[in-house]
């Protein structure tokens, strides 16, 4: 396919929504600044990520169902896209930049708020996250108390916190916390500056706060030789008199883990792999299981004294290998995985559907390469990516890509498990979605021919080289949304475009949104049944008992009856015969299945009889499956599926 065919039928497939969604990057990158930072080369790129961008938008269309205007979306857009600039558009304080400048770059935690935010909102929560460099070292005044005053790369203002006393001997003694030091802190309270008086909020003092090393630096360096390279994880197990020892170690984050809570107590685990390749698990018990929010996988632990105990993995079990914990004079450092970024060039696909272009960018400045970050494995994280992804652009190694498509079919592997497959085709072509759920499915009901927008898939290569895309429920990033199914598209006039029922077959791989008349329906067209309450599908009635159609599992409890109708729409261009079922055949029957089937035959045929020329607008998808040129089972069900409808008053 020629790219300009591609870059048609690409903008086809979801029609206004994705012609907003390239004019509202294009608004908010002309309104954000001057451009100056080449996308992907910071950690916010002048440009909006595509798919951050799309979800954004589906989450302004979730919160305003009833529909919602461009100025809505745009001022939605703009002031998250702000927030997440905030560090690229401020005046950044010169003294934390100078002090951090030759620092390798590290991916950011999770739940990392900036001091910027804190004095915004005079609140921060014990379980966010402080990633901050040290800009002083004082004492209060007539007092012993030390106090830090604390910066972040991302904010112009700094804060004071109040210092735990257990991190007392590192400012004098052994003077590790001094200017400069990086530091990251957690189970952080904040005391106000109307409660306190002072003028201005500090931070109370937090018994969970990690010292961050560089192996690059000589004084970093020595350290860690001189304290953390005498003992190894077999070396204490083989030592019978081991809680006479002080130990220190080195090891690499291999996994982190939440275990089964001990009683009432929470508990994590971060697996530890050494130099030697022994393992031994660090436990975190109650409170102390926020300091797994100061980690990472791969980066490097230092532990300095810590408890050492027996494990166990519940209740019911004899404590019996041996683990470290976290006691009251362990010391903790962190040497960060370092973030390694990689040029990704753009496809001729991407190029041409960068969006409108301003006019104050010449054409020979539009990118053709962004620089985006690996993970531990070498995968390329696409999550950041500033423009849209298509079936033809994926490869191995790839992690937090976005698709838009349509669904071609979706099954579960077995009967038992919760791994479903799902087909997703856009204007490049088909790629099958391995689904992984924690438990049972749970995005609600999805069906060929359906519009979708996914998020947080990952792409790899098996042993013979075939591509294998998966995505899992669990993972950050990850989200599901099926488009035909949102009411917010049905009543946003700047998401669609209204549709003729004549145009349908010349565009059939995508939602259309049309406004028809309710032109023929009897009481042949219609059937109650059940259906799955997790996933909408038809529920069968087999020997053994109640069974979903698509889960494959028993659902005895877990399902509702409702409509199956057959129904002809029309307007004033064409008539289509189409189907429904659920929710969206109560929307054009108006009355509940219980009501309905109290009628008599006679006032049953009677009611639907007046229900003719009733005026509704339908979000309409193609359901048929193409099998060597023939719809599959087109005898089963007509072509065109009404996925939502509203009625016009």
């Amino acid at each position: 396919m020629e790219p300009a065919a591609v870059t048609a039928s690409a903008s086809a497939d979801g029609g206004a929504f994705l012609e907003f969604i390239d004019y509202a990057i294009s608004v908010v990158t002309s309104s954000g600044g001057d451009g100056s930072e080449s996308p992907g080369a910071g950690p916010a790129p002048a440009r909006p990520p595509w798919g951050w961008t799309v979800a954004q938008v589906l989450k302004s269309c979730r919160a305003y169902s009833s529909g919602v205007t461009a100025v809505i979306l745009l001022s939605d857009l703009f002031q998250s896209w702000t927030e997440q600039r905030k560090s690229l558009t401020a005046k950044t304080k010169v003294e934390v930049t100078s002090l951090l400048n030759t620092r390798s770059k590290r991916r950011r935690l999770p739940r990392t708020v900036t001091i910027d935010s804190i004095h915004e909102k005079n609140f921060l929560s014990p379980k966010s996250v402080l990633e901050a460099v040290v800009i002083d070292v004082f004492v209060l005044p007539g007092t012993n108390i030390y106090m830090l005053t604390l910066g972040d790369m991302w904010s112009t203002s700094t804060i004071d916190l109040y210092l735990h006393r257990r991190y007392y001997n590192y400012i004098g003694q052994h003077c590790i916390l001094k200017k400069g030091r990086e530091v990251v802190l957690t189970g952080c309270c904040l005391r106000t500056a109307v409660v306190e008086g002072s003028g201005h909020a500090r931070i109370l003092p937090t018994e969970y706060m990690v010292i961050l090393l560089d192996e690059e630096q000589d004084e970093d360096a020595m350290l860690l030789a001189a304290q953390f390279c005498t003992y190894s994880f077999s070396s204490m197990m083989e030592e019978k008199s081991r809680n006479d020892v002080v130990y220190s170690f080195y090891a690499r984050i291999e996994k982190i883990e939440t275990l089964e809570p001990f009683g009432c107590t929470e508990r994590k685990q971060i697996v530890l792999v050494d130099n030697d390749d022994e393992k031994i698990k660090f436990i975190l018990w109650g409170e102390q299981v926020s300091l797994a929010n100061l980690f990472s996988v791969g980066s490097m632990l230092a532990l300095d004294s810590p408890y050492i105990s027996n494990f166990a993995h519940n209740n019911h079990e004899e404590p019996q290998e041996l683990c470290l914990e976290y006691g009251s004079a362990t010391q903790v450092y962190l040497v960060p995985i370092a973030q390694h970024e990689e040029q990704v060039f753009l496809t001729p696909t991407q190029v041409r559907s960068q969006g409108p272009r301003l006019s104050c960018v010449p054409v020979d400045n539009m990118a053709s390469q962004v620089t985006l970050p690996r993970d531990l494995h070498g995968a390329v994280d696409f999550s950041k990516y500033p423009f849209r992804a298509y079936v033809s652009d994926l490869h191995g190694k790839m992690v937090g890509v976005s698709l838009f498509g349509t669904v071609r079919s979706v099954c579960k592997v077995s009967t038992s498990g919760t791994t479903f497959y799902l087909e997703i085709e856009d204007a490049t072509g088909v790629v099958l979605t391995k689904l992984i759920f924690t438990g049972h499915w749970s995005l609600g009901r999805v069906g060929v021919g359906h519009m979708v927008y996914i998020s947080g898939l990952t792409c790899s290569l098996n042993k013979i080289n075939i591509l294998e895309v998966s995505w899992s429920e669990k993972e950050p990033g990850s989200l599901f949304v099926n488009l035909s199914l949102l009411p917010a598209l049905l009543n946003s006039t700047c998401l669609h475009n209204i549709s003729l029922l004549s145009d349908l077959p010349h565009s059939a791989n995508r939602t259309h949104i049309c406004r028809v008349r309710l032109d023929h329906i009897d009481c042949d067209s219609l059937k109650l049944s059940l259906f799955h309450n997790l996933c909408g599908y038809v529920v069968d009635e087999l020997p053994d008992g109640l069974q979903c159609s698509l889960c494959k599992v028993a659902c005895q409890n877990g399902c509702t009856p409702g409509f199956q109708l057959h129904l002809t729409i029309a307007d004033d261009s064409e008539k289509v015969f189409a189907w429904c079922v659920g929710q969206t055949a109560v929307e054009f029957l108006q009355i509940s299945p219980d009501e309905y089937m109290e009628l008599p035959e006679d006032e049953q045929a009677m009611y639907l009889f007046t229900l003719q020329n009733e005026s509704f607008t339908v979000a309409i998808a193609n359901t048929s499956k193409q099998v060597d040129g023939y719809a599959e089972n087109a005898e089963a069900l007509p072509v065109w599926e009404i996925a939502r409808a509203q009625r016009c008053e």
